[in-house]
């Protein structure tokens, strides 16, 4: 078992985040460390969002076999 957050809770934390960024009462220090943080979370979050795109990208034939999908037109 991994202690890994979920995506749905590193899109709360990079809310919670940009939340405190914008109200623009954070220290400068802790700012910096947050917005770090965000761009990490933003990077982890853009990673999961590319591995579910591609895996919905695939589709199963009859035969049980994954093949790239491509839309017809």
């Amino acid at each position: 078992m991994t202690d890994k957050p979920t995506f749905e809770e590193n899109l709360t934390k990079l809310e919670q985040i940009v939340t405190q960024l914008e109200k623009g009462d954070v220290p400068l220090e802790e700012a910096l460390a947050q917005f770090e943080t965000g761009i990490q979370l933003s990077q982890t979050l853009q990673k999961t969002l590319q591995s579910a795109e591609q895996s919905l990208a695939k589709i199963v034939d009859d035969n049980g076999e994954t093949t790239d999908f491509t839309p017809e037109g």
